[in-house]
């Protein structure tokens, strides 16, 4: 591995209505007239689909507090690029047909987007740019240029190993058209234990990453053992 409360109201005319949630924690501006967390976190909660691929932003919020303590960054950025990351992936939003989407690009997705819906919650204009490289630059291939991506990269590649990231893939079987078997979640969990924790550059998401790694081999080799590789 590498180092490395409701408000009292929504936007009038807005499509996100009322929502909860308060204040945000940028290190580079001052406090911001809108709750935009709680508009972000009512619009994907409405609209991630299947449901539970709503928990994978609250728990990368966490994440992202944890790997930015101590560091400089902004903060807004880190969180409405982790909101809206993955909306791209959501029923309703990416292709049905399999052709089309095995040729589905989720992030120029999320990217098109992001800048209306950060509009309509009140983000400031200025840091738009910053959120879509964020997004750009989230998964585990992209390289990334700025701390903040970096920061949602790192999270979301520990939301690919340990128990989460069992869950999150065996999840998939019988309801996604690329798991059909158990077994073609378990290639994949392998690839992640064999390619992901050498991606990952910040120190504390290294140090959090070795009890997931962990899990995972031995989620691994407990199947190998109660299984013939033919039958899963």
């Amino acid at each position: 591995m590498n180092s490395g409360n409701q408000s009292t109201g929504g936007i009038p005319g807005s499509r996100f209505g009322k929502s909860s949630a308060k204040g945000h924690d940028s290190r580079y501006e001052g406090p911001m007239t809108s709750d935009y967390i709680g508009l972000l976190t009512r619009y994907v909660e409405g609209e991630a689909r299947p449901v539970d691929k709503y928990g994978h932003q609250p728990r990368l919020e966490a994440l992202t507090r944890q790997l930015g303590e101590g560091l400089e960054y902004d903060r807004d950025v880190v969180v409405a690029a982790l909101w809206l990351h993955d909306l791209g992936v959501f029923t309703g939003h990416r292709p049905e047909d399999p052709e089309d989407l095995a040729r589905w690009d989720h992030v120029e997705y999320a990217c098109s987007r992001a800048p209306g819906i950060l509009r309509e919650a009140g983000f400031p204009e200025e840091k738009i740019p910053a959120v879509l490289r964020a997004i750009r630059e989230h998964q585990p291939k992209d390289e990334p240029t700025t701390l903040e991506a970096t920061i949602l990269r790192d999270a979301d590649i520990l939301e690919q190993l340990g128990a989460i990231g069992i869950l999150r893939v065996v999840s998939k079987v019988g309801r996604d058209t690329r798991f059909p078997r158990f077994a073609d979640a378990v290639a994949v969990l392998r690839r992640n234990l064999d390619d992901l924790p050498a991606k990952i550059r910040l120190e504390t998401a290294c140090r959090l990453a070795e009890p997931r790694i962990a899990l995972l081999r031995d989620f691994l080799r407990a199947v190998e053992d109660e299984s013939d590789p033919g039958f899963l």
